[in-house]
């Protein structure tokens, strides 16, 4: 459908190469930004065209490498007097995080009531919030309507692989870091962390609000999955099935089933309540021996998202395929298209587009 190039030269000051990896794309909850971190301390936060499902017209203009220079708001009123549509009233942002980008993730919600009377120095709940895990632990928070950043949160030691908004519209936020820790931020209390939890890994790798927000997942390496109950924080239970670390979680929409992808080749979908495997999606045929999957296997699957409907689940591996899944039947995947060294995949909010970086 669309193409977008990294801006980002392959290299930089003195010659020397510069990061341009995508580690992490994301969409906002209405479809109306499309965000990806496309190397050396960017992000562009892009408008969407909900009607014809593609870039805006002002977006396109944007998609190829010749950008004379990256500032934070892009102006264009030509384009503006062309199409008045409201995809194209919205701003394209370039975002310059001044450290390299490993997630992001979009959240909107309404304040809780106890807030509404109470003085605070941020307002969240009437903008759509960009947050950004960076390299040095920092998460920076970004207003999608301005471009602006509005606040950094402190206390990560190391990389944030993971960000997640819990869904119910709190304004909730799981960080999950290669320091070994998941944090919960509240961001109607001007951005409090009011949780540290250890689920028992050296780096964690990846975390998830389940849709009803009644669990909470993390992944990491060792073998790691651990499921939290909300209410307490306390844990669940953790998964056993995996041989390798595991890098990436996702719940299905109805909160039914936990999808888990790891460097053994394998997804796995659980029943989180009861902790039991209901299938297995491998990506190596025939399957690999144990000593085989728990190492260097050139079949590492690094993410995975669900369909709107839960009834699909893309994945990107290092076999330079995407797949798509129907989980009726996992014997083989429905639809495969070639995209080399992909490190993320995400369904767009409707299910009819998939964005892989």
């Amino acid at each position: 459908v669309d193409e977008l190039k990294s801006p980002v030269p392959a290299f930089g000051h003195n010659n020397r190469p510069v990061a341009r990896e995508t580690w992490s794309c994301a969409w906002a909850p209405d479809s109306s930004y499309f965000a990806w971190s496309c190397g050396d301390k960017i992000v562009r936060l892009i408008p969407w065209d909900r009607i014809n499902g593609r870039l805006s017209k002002r977006s396109r203009q944007y998609s190829g490498e010749t950008e004379e220079s990256l500032s934070s708001q892009i102006e264009n009123h030509d384009a503006q007097e062309e199409d008045r549509s409201e995809s194209n009233r919205r701003s394209v942002f370039v975002i310059d995080c001044k450290e390299n980008v490993w997630s992001v993730a979009f959240g909107s919600g309404t304040s809780k009531d106890y807030w509404r009377h109470q003085w605070r120095r941020f307002e969240f709940d009437t903008s759509l919030v960009l947050a950004t895990g960076l390299q040095t632990g920092k998460i920076k928070l970004w207003n999608c309507v301005t471009g602006n950043l509005m606040l950094e949160l402190l206390d990560h030691k190391d990389v944030v692989r993971s960000l997640n908004f819990c869904p119910n519209g709190n304004l909730n936020l799981a960080s999950a870091s290669c320091d070994g820790t998941l944090k919960l931020w509240d961001l109607d209390d001007d951005g409090n962390m009011y949780k540290t939890l250890r689920p028992g890994s050296k780096w964690i790798f990846s975390c998830r609000w389940s849709h009803d927000g009644k669990m909470l997942v993390a992944t990491g390496a060792n073998k790691l999955v651990a499921v939290y109950h909300t209410n307490d924080l306390s844990v669940c239970r953790k998964l056993q099935g995996h041989n390798h670390d595991v890098v990436s979680c996702e719940f299905s929409p109805d909160s039914a089933m936990l999808a888990t992808a790891s460097f053994d080749t394998r997804i796995i979908i659980w029943d989180p309540h009861t902790g039991d495997i209901l299938k297995e999606l491998g990506h190596l045929f025939p399957p690999p021996r144990l000593i085989f999957a728990g190492g260097a296997n050139d079949h590492y699957i690094r993410g995975i998202s669900f369909s709107c409907d839960g009834l699909q689940l893309c994945s990107v591996c290092d076999d330079s395929y995407l797949r798509v899944w129907h989980l009726d039947d996992v014997t083989d995947p429905i639809c495969v298209a070639q995209h080399n060294n992909a490190l993320c995949c995400a369904f767009s909010p409707n299910g009819h587009r998939i964005s892989v970086g």
